[in-house]
């Protein structure tokens, strides 16, 4: 499906996140991608105050990973968020230099309240409560947050300092830690949690949702769960009275002993002690008697943020001012300015569904999408050869709000949405760069294909869907009227894009 793609990258304290997925509105997410990759930034800065290069090195090297999937998948918009670790490093400049640059797109450092903003649009966006009065717990491994979630909103927000990382810098140097290490823990996370309960108040939610990876780690453990299998944890719960159990078990353990255990891995173990302590220590102060985990997180929060603004969509389609400017000048020119907005709406329909094909640049689905009000200008001159006359007539056009090379691009895609393809015997073509002419090539056949469906001129097409297959590209149009002539007008057009991408073009209709 041509649906938009979107990627959300979390540069935690522990792990670095990357997420890629397709969204539709109305329908369920579809991952593309997911990764995650324990760096370890916290260690460093909760130590000694900066991120080590060992550990900038390692982050760059996956950062510079998570670039080429997102580049893979054509991802319409993505966001790179960095947290506790890095809003606490004192070289955090040079930190977001070399993140940037290993991404190839900038960092943002994100507050506590915008990174509880995003974690509760996670869990609302994987597993929906509505209703619900709920309490979400999310322990990462610099901070922890605590989030009042009512019928769906953010209703209260507070990130304290509890991560498991900084934690274990803290406090758990000894191994098993001892009972003064303990007591100084349990202290320390009582005296930051305690502003959060005067404000939240005890009790009274439907449900306490944790996530992150401690709050797996012990969903797992309470539940014999082995950690390669993480996601049957999803949903699944665990009574305040097994975690108080599983921490007074780990904090007696040494290492050895706490890495054999199920459902933690050899890098979880190491800082489980203070993570696990700060749920038990939450779920008691705010009188919770279960906690379900949750595998959503910061990248859903993302993912479903940068869906909901639908980023990148903007880039592709003409500003008001572009689209006040080519309205005026078909206008001018006698087009029937329904029949024009309705190909620029079909076209820019095919430009985001095709994009994986395509794999054109946002911004090119502009000189699609003005290509598609100015194709008809031509026959203000005549109607014979109208391609060329819209050619000319743009050319040479004032077009104020594009540059002279959209112009020239936009012109050239008016002399081909109909008759022949450009050829060598084509002059102005020919003096284009090879990439302005691959960027011609690509998008001809979706201004045809766009002309066509609204062959009749009466917009019988109301939306059209792209399904991609690897054998063929199917368009699915909707519509309640007879659409004969578009479909037969569409099929002749398919035959440039088969020209063009390979692959046959199917055109179904349906209500």
């Amino acid at each position: 499906m041509g649906m938009p793609r979107y990627a959300a990258i979390d540069i935690g304290s522990n792990s670095v996140r990357l997420a890629v997925a397709e969204v539709d509105s109305g329908r369920p997410v579809r991952t593309l991608s997911l990764d995650r990759e324990v760096t370890r930034l916290g260690t460093s800065v909760f130590s000694e105050g900066a991120i080590s290069k060992t550990a900038m090195d390692h982050l760059a090297r996956v950062l510079s990973q998570y670039r080429a999937t997102i580049e893979k998948h054509h991802a319409m918009g993505a966001r790179v968020v960095a947290t506790s670790a890095v809003r606490d490093a004192r070289n955090q400049e040079e930190f977001l230099r070399r993140a940037g640059e290993a991404v190839g797109m900038p960092v943002e450092i994100i507050s506590g309240i915008e990174e509880s903003r995003l974690i509760h649009a996670g869990v609302q966006s994987v597993w929906p409560h509505p209703e619900q009065r709920l309490l979400i717990i999310d322990i990462g491994g610099g901070s922890a947050e605590a989030i009042v979630s009512e019928s769906g909103r953010m209703t209260a927000a507070f990130s304290k300092p509890l991560g498991a990382v900084r934690l274990k810098e803290m406090f758990l140097e000894n191994d098993p830690p001892l009972d003064e290490d303990l007591d100084r823990l349990y202290g320390f996370i009582d005296e930051k949690v305690a502003p959060a309960l005067r404000k939240i108040g005890k009790g009274g939610f439907d449900r306490v949702i944790a996530t992150s990876s401690t709050a797996a780690a012990v969903v797992c453990a309470v539940n014999g769960i082995d950690r390669r299998a993480r996601e049957l944890a999803d949903r699944r719960r665990a009574s305040a009275a097994q975690v108080d159990r599983l921490v007074s078990e780990l904090s007696r353990q040494k290492l050895a002993t706490r890495r054999k255990r199920i459902g933690f891995g050899p890098r979880r173990a190491e800082i489980i002690v203070g993570g696990a302590a700060v749920l038990s220590r939450m779920l008691r102060a705010f009188g919770a008697r279960s906690v379900y985990y949750s595998v959503a997180g910061v990248r859903d929060g993302i993912i479903a943020d940068l869906a909901a603004r639908r980023v990148g969509a903007s880039q592709a389609r003409l500003d008001k001012e572009q689209r006040r400017i080519v309205e005026s000048m078909a206008r001018r020119f006698g087009v029937d300015v329904r029949h024009a907005r309705k190909t620029a709406e079909l076209a820019g329909t095919l430009f985001d569904g095709l994009k994986p094909l395509h794999a054109l640049p946002a911004a090119n689905g502009k000189l699609l999408e003005a290509a598609a009000y100015l194709v008809d200008i031509g026959h203000f001159v005549s109607d014979m050869g109208h391609h060329k006359h819209s050619q000319y007539i743009v050319a040479n056009a004032d077009l104020p709000a594009f540059t002279a090379d959209e112009r020239g691009m936009i012109a050239q895609l008016c002399r081909f949405h109909r008759k022949s393809m450009p050829s060598p015997r084509h002059v102005y073509f020919q003096s284009l760069s090879p990439a302005s002419q691959r960027l011609i090539l690509r998008l001809v056949p979706l201004l045809r294909l766009a002309d066509a469906l609204d062959r009749s001129h009466d917009q019988r097409v109301d939306s059209l869907a792209v399904e991609l297959h690897h054998d063929q590209v199917v368009i699915a149009l909707r519509s309640d009227a007879d659409t004969n002539l578009e479909v037969w007008a569409g099929e002749r057009a398919g035959e440039v894009f088969r020209q063009v991408y390979g692959l046959p073009l199917v055109l179904q209709t349906g209500k």
